[in-house]
């Protein structure tokens, strides 16, 4: 028994090694490639696309359910872009709320007879379309309650332009965010499918009429934790994995996308907690197999600000969903891609690494603690064995969190202070001490979630942008 529990801790311990290593080379490539976005942003005259009839207009879609303390903050913010042409489409999904009803009242909005000419994909049915001519650039569907990707979809059939953007109710563009990312879209119209936008943590931020007027870090432990997270896993990851075109996901709270591409691949999937993973997966899936020329892009000064989960148990509920979203794409699309040689680097590469490194996280690094603890006990003289795999985990973690936060600083520096500076690098030791550990279990209990058929979306938590006193409301997706 003492053998078998040390064998499989020594495994576990190699585990946790390749995987490191794999995030250290996906690290080197987003050094690589941020030295050529740091030019790119110097030199660029992206400032002038704002003004230029070349610019590819956009329609972007604001699915929204139960968001009447946030909403309007957000309707804002996307009506002051810096952008020549585009229009925002908000997507009541039936909420329980007076989401709908603090739209019309603060917008003026009318019940229209504009439709769809010919709806391009299937949507619960849409009571009502509203609008203003005083904004005639925004558009208000009101329609049955479906899901997120019901309501994407219901924008996409109304929408009028060729590329679309999809944005959370309870998040917030930065002014040029729309034109940096049509930057990237310019320079290769042709192959370019998506491209997602960076998301940075809002909560602690001074915000004023929809727009991020004092960037600080939060003062609260848990939305710290994932600001350091978030820091980590798009710097240091989606840079590196859109320079390899490997990027298995666009984040659903900005992201762009090619609408003729998007409606070729059926649309966002109904009933699925991993809708924005899905939707890249079925483009790189359609692309590879009739054999086009595409890329999925990363356009990491792009900045879109969000709420965090500030609760356990709303951040459980969050992790859950991301754990049965990923279990679920990698069983349906995995079995059919992997190690496929005309699925390229995505299915000799990107899967393999989600599925093996990803999805089967929790169970390699719980059951290797759960050895090596117990072979400790059996054997307490060789405990070093038990503090080495702690120690490798921690390293391996820290230096790639001070990586990431080495990137902020060559190529962003949205956070000056150097107080800020030593308060990430904490918050990057800290997290391996119980943040680390319970978010692997959230982990796995999504995947026991998905055994059970669950595909709810769960419940969140709104805070008014303007609130001092962090009312919040509950948020349940069907």
């Amino acid at each position: 028994m003492r053998e078998f529990l040390l064998y499989y801790g020594m495994f576990a311990m190699y585990y946790v090694i390749a995987i490191n290593s794999l995030y250290f080379i996906i690290m080197m490539f987003s050094f690589k490639s941020i030295m050529g976005i740091l030019k790119n942003s110097i030199y660029s005259r992206f400032q002038a696309l704002s003004g230029s009839e070349h610019v590819p207009p956009i329609s972007i879609l604001v699915p929204a359910y139960n968001e009447e303390l946030t909403i309007i903050e957000n309707v804002r913010s996307l009506l002051a872009l810096n952008y020549p042409r585009y229009e925002v489409i908000v997507v009541n999904d039936g909420s329980k709320d007076d989401t709908l009803q603090v739209l019309i009242e603060e917008f003026s909005l009318k019940i229209s007879q504009h439709m769809p000419v010919q709806p391009l994909l299937q949507t619960s049915r849409v009571r009502g379309i509203y609008h203003n001519p005083a904004f005639p650039n925004l558009y208000l569907i009101d329609k049955e309650n479906g899901g997120k990707a019901d309501s994407l979809n219901a924008g996409i059939n109304l929408s009028h332009y060729p590329l679309i953007a999809s944005i959370d109710a309870d998040s917030l563009l930065e002014k040029d965010a729309l034109i940096r990312i049509a930057k990237v879209y310019m320079e290769n119209p042709e192959e370019t499918v998506a491209i997602g936008g960076d998301i940075r943590i809002a909560n602690g931020c001074k915000i004023e009429n929809g727009v991020v007027k004092d960037i600080r870090l939060p003062d609260k432990f848990l939305p710290m934790m994932q600001s350091v997270e978030y820091l980590k896993a798009f710097l240091g990851g989606r840079i590196g994995w859109s320079a390899i075109n490997g990027l298995i996901i666009v984040s659903g709270a900005f992201g762009v996308f090619r609408k003729d591409y998007v409606v070729k691949v059926g649309g966002y999937r109904e009933g699925y907690p991993g809708e924005d993973m899905n939707i890249i997966i079925k483009l790189h899936k359609y692309m590879l197999e009739n054999n086009l020329p595409y890329r999925v892009a990363f356009c990491p000064d792009a900045v879109c600000w969000t709420q965090a989960p500030d609760s356990l148990k709303i951040l459980g509920s969050q992790r859950r969903r991301w754990g049965r979203g990923n279990l679920k794409n990698m069983i349906e699309y995995g079995k059919h891609m992997v190690f496929r040689p005309k699925y390229k680097l995505f299915g000799m590469l990107t899967l393999p690494f989600n599925i093996l490194f990803e999805t089967l996280n929790p169970y390699f690094r719980i059951t290797g603690l759960l050895a090596l603890i117990g072979y400790t006990m059996l054997d307490m003289t060789n405990s070093h064995v038990l503090l080495i795999y702690g120690l490798l985990n921690v390293l391996y973690g820290v230096l790639l969190g001070i990586g990431s936060i080495l990137l902020e600083e060559i190529a962003f520096r949205r956070y000056p202070r150097f107080r800020d500076i030593v308060k990430m690098l904490f918050y990057t030791i800290l997290m391996f001490f119980g943040y680390r550990q319970i978010g692997v279990i959230w982990r796995f209990l999504g995947h026991i979630e998905y055994l059970r058929n669950n595909n709810s979306w769960g419940t969140m938590t709104r805070t008014s942008w303007q609130s001092k006193n962090n009312k919040n409301i509950s948020s349940l997706e069907a």
